[in-house]
């Protein structure tokens, strides 16, 4: 089955990621609107009711082989901890929980932030392995690219996947990112550093893929 996860290039959230704690430049724009609704999902700030689900899927070895910072196992302390983070205003940074429309129940988590201040801002995202291999993961990122852009003043997006992981650089692909090059970032559950690629998409390519017809 695809790995929907990412890198999280912050926390090098859709996929693994370094987490950008503390490192937000304060002088962009913090509060916006929600991420507007796609097909099947729609993005929203997590909630204390989401923490039994959020717990349930992120309590996954494989997923957590994905992130560079997610625990494993996988805790109601860290479950809490990241809902709580999500539901504090930063500037240039987001945290949503990825909902199916059907069902409004939390099945991953998509974000984005600067690692520091006036520096680049990254995206990840993962879902919960039942979700995995139906387009969801991509239409969370494009919903999260969107309002990234139409909210912020940002000019250029990251995101990184494991080397290991198609299904998250088709993810990033699909968005419109663009390959840049390889490094090596530290997963904690992995207990080492891992190969990444790493992807960047400019505002002016968003703009030419708007809709995301194109980007399919």
């Amino acid at each position: 089955m695809g790995r929907h996860l990412s890198l999280d290039v912050f926390w090098l959230e859709e996929k693994m990621v370094v987490d950008s704690e503390g490192l937000l430049d304060e002088s962009c724009r913090g509060a916006a609107p929600l991420p507007q609704e796609a097909v099947r999902v729609r993005l929203d700030k997590p909630r204390r009711d989401d923490l039994a689900d959020l717990v349930f899927l992120a309590n996954n070895r494989t997923v957590a082989a994905n992130l560079a910072t997610m625990p494993h196992p996988y805790t109601a302390q860290d479950g809490t901890a990241l809902i709580d983070k999500a539901a504090r205003e930063q500037a240039c940074s987001a945290v949503f929980a990825i909902r199916l429309k059907t069902t409004g129940r939390l099945i991953g988590i998509a974000r984005y932030a600067a690692m520091e201040a006036g520096g680049p801002v990254h995206v990840g995202y993962w879902l919960g392995e039942p979700f995995w291999g139906r387009g969801l993961a991509t239409e969370a990122v494009h919903s999260l690219v969107d309002h990234a852009f139409t909210c912020h003043e940002i000019d250029e997006l990251q995101g990184s996947c494991r080397v290991t992981n198609p299904a998250s650089r088709r993810v990033l692909v699909k968005s419109g990112f663009q390959y840049r090059d390889q490094a090596m970032i530290r997963s904690v559950s992995a207990g080492g550093s891992v190969p990444i690629e790493r992807y960047t998409l400019e505002r002016t390519v968003w703009k030419s893929l708007k809709g995301w017809g194109q980007a399919r």
